[in-house]
Parts: C-alpha cells; sequence; structure tokens
C-alpha cells in the first residue's frame, strides 16, 4: 500500500463516521419529536461517534461501500400517532443522509475545480492535505447515497424494514418473513458482495454477481444523478 491508498484508506474511514452518525443522530431527533423520549434517555441524542458506533456495519461500509451503525432504540407506544412516528423516524435516517449528498457534492466540486490544483502544487505536505480533503468529500458523497440506498432495503433491521412495519401489520406474512430472515438475507448479501469484490481481481465476470453492487451503481448513477445536475447548473 503505498502513501496515496493509506490517504485514501483513512479519508474512507473518516468518511464512514461523517455518514453514519448523523443518520443514527436523525433517527433520534425524530423519534423525540414524535414523543418517544428513549433515544435521548439512552444517550442517542447525540452526535457522539462512540454512541452509534457497530464494528461490523463499520467494518462492512470501510470494506464494501454498505454499512450501518447500532440501531436507536425507541418503543413506538410513545408515540402521539404510532404509524406517523414510526413512519417519520424510518426515513429520518436516510432523508438526512441524502442532504448530506446534495451538499458534500457541492464542496467536492468546488474543491476539485478551486483549490485542490492550487495545494497540490504549492508543497508536498499541502498535496497530501488536498488528496485527503478531496477523498474525503468524494467518499462521503458515496457513501450518503450508498447508505440511502442499502437502508431502503425492506430487510430487518435497516430502514426500508421499518418503513414497511410502519405501513403493515405484524401479522402480515411479508412482515413477519423479513423480520425472521432479513438480518440472513443481509448478511449472505455483503459475504457475496464482499466474495465477488476479491474474485473480480483474478476474474472479472465475478462483478456481474455482486447484487450488492448493483445497488451500489444504482445509488451512484441514478440516485445520485439528479444531484450532480442540479449543482452543474447551479
Amino acid at each position: 500500500m503505498n502513501l496515496t491508498e493509506l490517504i485514501a484508506f483513512i479519508s474512507s474511514v473518516c468518511a464512514v463516521i461523517f455518514v453514519l452518525v448523523p443518520h443514527e443522530w436523525a433517527h433520534a431527533m425524530a423519534a423525540n419529536l414524535s414523543g418517544d423520549p428513549t433515544p435521548k434517555l439512552m444517550g442517542r441524542l447525540t452526535l457522539n461517534p462512540v454512541k452509534h458506533f457497530d464494528p461490523l456495519g463499520f467494518l462492512c461500509c470501510a470494506l464494501v461501500g454498505f454499512g450501518w451503525a447500532k440501531p436507536v432504540p425507541i418503543n413506538p407506544d410513545n408515540f402521539k400517532n404510532r404509524k406517523k412516528g414510526m413512519f417519520f423516524t424510518a426515513i429520518a435516517g436516510v432523508l438526512t443522509n441524502y442532504l448530506i449528498a446534495f451538499a458534500i457534492y457541492a464542496l467536492y466540486a468546488a474543491f476539485s475545480r478551486h483549490a485542490y490544483y492550487e495545494m497540490a502544487s504549492a508543497s508536498r505536505a499541502l498535496l497530501y492535505l488536498a488528496v485527503f480533503i478531496r477523498y474525503f468529500l468524494y467518499y462521503t458523497f458515496l457513501y450518503s447515497l450508498c447508505v440511502f440506498v442499502f437502508n431502503l432495503l425492506p430487510l430487518y433491521p435497516l430502514d426500508g424494514f421499518r418503513v414497511v412495519e410502519s405501513l403493515t401489520r405484524p401479522i402480515n406474512r411479508v412482515h413477519r418473513f423479513l423480520r425472521d430472515y432479513g438480518q440472513i438475507i443481509l448478511l449472505v448479501l455483503i459475504a457475496e458482495s464482499f466474495l465477488c469484490s476479491v474474485l473480480s481481481r483474478f476474474a472479472g465476470w465475478a462483478n456481474y454477481f455482486d447484487i450488492l453492487g448493483y445497488v451500489l451503481y444504482f445509488a451512484r448513477q441514478i440516485v445520485g444523478y439528479p444531484i450532480i445536475m442540479a449543482w452543474s447548473w447551479i
């Protein structure tokens, strides 16, 4: 691993923290606004990364671009309106990620166009700092989109399942299946994606079987397209 690759890795780790922590904070804030003080009482209404850290989810996000933080505990019985509270709390995280992606892309584009080359040509130290900032902004944009799309998958314990949960009854068969087997399916998909990324170094055809890779492509090329076009127009 050369120095540029090391800088890219460090910036990706920082980007993961920057993306996942506001996601969970938004869940806690939405629950609190909906009438449930549980996240606040559990110390989750904070931007302190330590409170939201999940080792497996953090590692998955750093390795394959998809991940999660420690789920925010809520008590739906405390919501002023149970279904609305559950729905609002479920989508708060992903909406925050999309807003982060929208804002961060403007910084990435502006930095790449105006500041990057000036810093890179000034000194070696500023060159490395410029590389770090550029990678950090790009990875934050990319991971925000990926977390937005990934968390909308209707698999327990992701936000997509919480949306389904808010719109269906627990006795619903689909609801029960997604809750009972969602986490297993999720781990299989992540393992399959990681295996395909390793095999692709030796056989390019492995990328065609990367299911989450298609989700990543959708996040970057489809979901991110309006953001790129909007800032290009502005």
